[in-house]
């Protein structure tokens, strides 16, 4: 029973190992990435076309639908499904293959202070690095979600000027138009003495 168990969690640990190395591969892969990507050739300026206002609209909506979604899966994200999800479970998996051995082999039960103290030894380091995954992870949810609440007040800012500033345009117009009638009618009213 214990080579089964000790099987098994050699198993475990391997599969973590391939986790870690690939989640430290893609990491690496997006540095490098990140990195070429920030080298820019020089551009060649051309002039400028006059764009209607409906178009320069529908351009601004989907350059600001491509900024949100690359902002996709992070480096944070991936080390929690990856590493910190696998090390859980692999916690979790233990504990409960160890009560239910337990509850079908007498043995297990006489050597449950090994088994006790291998899940010990696990769920030190898995609690740790679990707690500080969470942590990055919380921290980075609460500035995207300050982000966004910045993003939306300026939505709401520019939406109040763009309103207030049709309003003044309209009011100008009126006003415009009302000059132009107490204007006419006092030409009108001599005319026709």
């Amino acid at each position: 029973m214990l080579d089964l168990a000790t099987n098994i969690l050699l198993m475990l640990i391997i599969a973590m190992l391939a986790a870690a190395a690939t989640t430290f591969i893609i990491f690496l892969i997006t540095m490098i990435w990140n990195m070429i990507s920030g080298i820019r050739l020089p551009k060649v300026k051309l002039p400028k076309k006059k764009i209607p206002e409906k178009k320069q609209e529908e351009r601004r909506v989907e350059r600001m639908s491509k900024d949100t979604a690359s902002e996709g899966v992070t480096f944070n994200d991936i080390f929690m499904f990856m590493i910190a999800v696998p090390l859980v479970l692999l916690w979790v998996g233990f504990a409960g293959f160890v009560i239910h051995s337990g509850l079908q082999d007498d043995s297990v039960l006489e050597q449950i202070e090994g088994y006790t103290t291998l899940i010990a030894i696990l769920g030190g380091p898995a609690l740790l690095i679990i707690k500080d995954a969470l942590d990055v992870w919380k921290q980075e949810q609460a500035e995207k979600t300050a982000f966004y609440k910045v993003k939306a007040q300026a939505v709401i800012d520019y939406n109040d000027a763009a309103q207030k500033q049709m309003q003044q345009i309209e009011a100008n117009a009126q006003a415009q138009e009302h000059k132009m009638e107490s204007a006419t009618i006092p030409k009108i009213a001599s005319k026709k003495k």
